[in-house]
This record gives C-alpha cells, sequence and structure tokens, in this order.
C-alpha cells in the first residue's frame, strides 16, 4: 500500500481508504464493520471516511464502535458536515451549524477530533466568510486538524482560498470530489489550477460510479443490490446518462482490458483512478470484507497499467 501526502501537505494517506456511505447501518453493522476495518488496516489503510448525513448520524456512530480496535495516531478519520438533521439550524455552514454539528459527529465518533472535516457542499445561503472563519475556528480549537471542501466547483475553493487569506483564516487542503472513468472532467481539467496554486489534494469517491464499472448491471438491476436498495441513486445515474447503453458498449471494451490483465473489472477501475497523480486516495464503499479484498488488490494493479493500456482506455472511453 502507498501512502500519498495529501496535496502539498504533510498529511499521508493509503491511497486507498474506506468510505462509509450507504454501507453503514444499510448493508454493514457494527460486527461487519470491525471486521472490515481490520482487514483494511491489516492490509495498509489507514484512512476511513464519513459523515454526518450517512444513515443520518448511524454510520459514524458504526464507525466509531470499530475504530475503538486501532491507536488513534494510527488512523486517520474525516468526516463531512452539511445535513445534520431536520430543523431550521442542523443544516449547511453555518458558524452554528459547523460547530455543533462537528461536535455531535465526534460523539458519535467517541474521538476527539477528526483529522480532516469536509463542507459537505457549498452553501449559498451562507456568506463564504461566515464558513471560512467557522472552519478556522474548529480547526485553531482542535475538533480538527485540517479542513477541506467536498463536491464544489473551482471558483468556489478558489473563493474560499481568497476570503481565508483575507481574513487570516487557516485554509482548506483537500477536495472530495466524485472520480472514475465516467466522471473525470473536474478531476482531470478544471481543478488543474488548484493543484498548481493551492497544493489541493484530492480524496476520490465512487470509482467505480456506483457499481456500474463492476460490469453486474450490464443485463438489469439485480435483486439487493446497491441500484435497488436505492432507487434515488439508480435515479441520478440516469439522469447523468451512465446507465445508457453506449455505456454499456463500452464496459464490454473495458472488460477485454481486465481480461487481459486477468484481473476483475472493478480492480480495473480502481486502479485506473490510482493513477492520477493528483488523487491522495480513492475512498472504497464496500458491502462487505470479499469485496474489500478484491478491491484493495487495486493497489498492487496499478503497476501493471502502463502507459499504452492508459491510451487505450483513454480510447475506449472517448468512443
Amino acid at each position: 500500500m502507498e501512502y500519498r501526502k495529501v496535496g502539498k501537505w504533510g498529511l499521508k494517506v493509503s491511497e486507498l481508504g474506506l468510505g462509509s456511505w450507504l454501507t453503514f447501518g444499510k448493508q454493514v453493522n457494527v460486527e461487519d464493520a470491525r471486521e472490515a476495518l481490520m482487514k483494511a488496516f491489516e492490509s495498509g489503510v489507514n484512512f476511513f471516511d464519513t459523515a454526518e448525513a450517512y444513515g443520518n448520524g448511524v454510520a459514524e456512530f458504526i464507525l466509531g464502535q470499530a475504530l475503538k480496535a486501532f491507536r488513534r495516531e494510527d488512523i486517520v478519520v474525516s468526516t463531512k458536515i452539511f445535513w445534520g438533521g431536520t430543523g431550521p439550524n442542523d443544516k449547511g455552514l453555518s458558524r452554528k451549524h459547523i460547530v455543533e454539528g462537528l461536535r455531535n459527529s465526534l460523539k458519535r465518533l467517541e474521538i476527539d477530533y477528526v483529522d480532516i472535516v469536509y463542507c459537505h457542499r457549498p452553501d449559498p445561503e451562507v456568506p463564504l466568510e461566515e464558513t471560512v472563519l467557522a472552519m478556522d475556528f474548529v480547526v485553531r480549537n482542535g475538533l480538527s486538524l485540517y479542513w477541506g471542501t467536498s463536491e464544489w466547483s473551482k471558483e468556489q475553493i478558489e473563493k474560499a482560498h481568497m476570503a481565508c487569506r483575507e481574513l487570516n483564516c487557516i485554509e482548506a487542503i483537500v477536495e472530495q470530489p466524485q472520480y472514475n472513468m465516467f466522471v473525470r472532467t473536474k478531476v482531470e481539467s478544471e481543478f488543474i489550477p488548484l493543484y498548481e496554486k493551492y497544493g489541493t489534494g484530492l480524496t476520490t469517491w465512487s470509482p467505480l460510479a456506483s457499481g456500474v464499472l463492476t460490469g453486474k448491471y450490464n443485463d438489469g438491476i439485480p435483486a439487493g443490490s446497491r441500484l435497488d436498495i436505492f432507487p434515488d441513486l439508480r435515479k441520478t445515474l440516469e439522469e447523468e446518462g451512465i446507465l445508457t447503453d453506449k455505456t454499456f458498449a463500452k464496459l464490454k471494451g473495458l472488460q477485454k482490458i481486465a481480461d487481459e490483465l486477468k484481473v476483475k473489472l472493478s480492480q480495473l477501475g480502481i486502479a485506473w483512478c490510482l493513477k492520477n497523480p493528483h488523487v491522495s486516495s480513492v475512498i472504497l464503499g464496500v458491502s462487505n470484507v470479499s469485496e474489500l479484498k478484491e478491491n484493495l488488490a487495486a493497489s498492487e494493479i496499478k503497476n501493471r497499467i502502463d502507459e499504452e493500456l492508459m491510451h487505450r482506455i483513454d480510447d475506449i472511453l472517448k468512443g
């Protein structure tokens, strides 16, 4: 397992991390989570990601129980703040919700601090100055060691950095965007100035496009699969134009490359993400230990994907 710096900054995370979106509390209970985290840690994973919104706090609780098996200094834990409840101050990026939301997250996780707290989405209803001052507060007061953004645009991140410099606030070090073979524009084009100007790191999510890059949806939606359990997710993929005949045709071409390498299509998809030097960590979402072991193998497979193979993959994806 390779450990990568988060952008230009000193924090090092395993190139593969373990997330809890959709799985913890829905498909993974405390014992399953403990087993998965132990296997991940034994394989070199030190980065574990969650959010207050995941399972309405249940994912943080389950992760917190599983984390008790580890020495705090040996792991990197991140959470995200935005959707914390139904009350008028229980969501968004006001100072009130950021501080109270993070404190509630820490209670559920049963730890004193997180390593990274993300603004889970931009909040147009709150002045950016209020948000960056609140993030500065939680870092200076030890509730989090670093802060970042998730699913923000380049322009929004740029404005946050400018506000931080004007207000003498600690700046964000990382963005958490979706990144996979079918969702590439932000990471590969839009964010280029951020890497160069601010040393922004990336902890990317959905490397398999919610399971599409496993090939299991090529012939429909199997019962019990993620797109079956979460119809809203299926609707989102349909709206994004991912569940199309064109996509499934590309998957056939990608499967041929996977077969040549004698690996799973899912392993190829994750390894492809790891080939991007701007990616600090690829966050995996798994429902069982068997799936985790399979996906962790991508760490070794990436070294077998040379420049010629990357060009072939690119040609398929552009087709």
